[in-house]
């Protein structure tokens, strides 16, 4: 069995741009992948200026983008994160919350998703309130499918370290009260999990009143701690017998649209049941990529990339790795040199900002 698998653009720091968002849809489209969320966190429209429309060329843009989608017969959607809007949910909110659904209705949205996360959380009623914002949205979006994300949304301690301690009960509190048919995300045991078991997401469900739509943080490099890296590895602590455990399986990708594809062509496998070499996995999906000879030099270089990273490299490692791949006319390739000298780098201002 193979959950529903889509892709989640809900990444910090510089975006993909709309020929590498069209490209990805029609590259994933026959691999399984019938879902794209376009929900990158540099949008100031979908989140701390969400009260407020998109320039008609974005708009226009992301019109263009869904009716890609439907052409690929992929599901797009859109995750509006309406900042901190339940400190104050009264009439002049309502009816902010009620222009933007319908901006976004015009898209010709099938998903929608009302995101809350990374936003102070230690409030009282939060879960109350949260409820009462994704009801009302529910009352006035178009969307086929809704799902929020909760402020809370892993058991990783890092949140209440980072936007305050969580509300006792916060999440059997909007699971049980949220209608069964709104989805809700879920990342795992951490923000970014290693590991994704059947006892942890039977205990999720049993918390939430549903199966969890997981919002998969690999191969994702933002934030400062995570931008000097590079994520190339196929998939690993993900097994078969999720599956069915699973609403559906959203991944939010690398700043690096093309490298992306190489982890995110190992998933399916995974449930296919043909993932447990994870080495020969990523040959695989990096020949498919970038070509045999290109995809020999990551792989060669993994421990760099992936491991030792921007910060741990000397100055004459990544000369090197810099020559190394000028010589290949790839867009994996130019995508390596353009994180080598240091476009993708995110600090904590940018994170905060965003």
């Amino acid at each position: 069995m193979i959950p529903e698998l889509g892709t989640i653009e809900g990444f910090y720091g510089k975006t993909w741009d709309w020929a590498a968002r069209a490209a990805h849809v029609s590259a994933f489209a026959p691999l399984g992948y019938r879902f794209y969320h376009y929900a990158p966190k540099a949008d100031a429209y979908l989140r701390r200026r969400w009260g407020e429309p998109h320039p008609r060329e974005v708009h226009e843009a992301l019109a263009k983008l869904a009716a890609h989608c439907r052409a690929e017969g992929v599901r797009f959607g859109v995750g509006l994160s309406p900042y901190e809007i339940y400190l104050d949910f009264d009439e002049a909110a309502r009816a902010a919350l009620k222009r933007k659904l319908a901006e976004l209705d015009a898209l010709g949205l099938d998903d929608l998703a009302i995101l809350f996360d990374d936003m102070r959380g230690d409030l009282p009623r939060l879960a109350e309130t949260q409820i009462e914002i994704v009801n009302f949205v529910a009352d006035h979006t178009k969307a086929g499918r809704l799902i929020t994300c909760p402020s809370y949304y892993t058991d990783d301690p890092i949140l209440d370290r980072f936007f305050g301690e969580r509300p006792a009960n916060y999440l059997e509190t909007l699971g049980w009260g949220l209608d069964p048919a709104i989805e809700i995300f879920w990342t795992g045991p951490k923000v970014c999990s290693t590991e994704i078991g059947a006892n942890h997401l039977q205990r999720v469900t049993e918390t939430l009143g549903r199966k969890p739509f997981l919002w998969d943080n690999y191969p994702v490099n933002d934030g400062q701690r995570m931008s000097p890296f590079l994520h190339l590895r196929a998939f690993t602590g993900r097994t078969p017998d999720i599956a069915p455990l699973l609403a559906a399986h959203g991944v939010n990708p690398a700043s690096q649209a093309m490298l992306s594809r190489i982890p995110m062509l190992t998933l399916e496998a995974i449930y296919r049941g043909e993932g447990a070499d994870a080495a020969q996995a990523f040959r695989d999906a990096a020949t498919h990529v970038a070509g045999a000879e290109l995809a020999a030099k990551l792989e060669e270089d993994l421990p760099l990339l992936q491991d030792k990273g921007l910060n741990g490299m000397t100055d004459e490692e990544k000369a090197a790795l810099r020559n190394r791949y000028a010589a290949f006319d790839h867009a994996c390739a130019r995508e390596v040199i353009q994180w080598l000298d240091g476009e993708w780098r995110i600090t904590d201002e940018i994170v905060q900002a965003q």
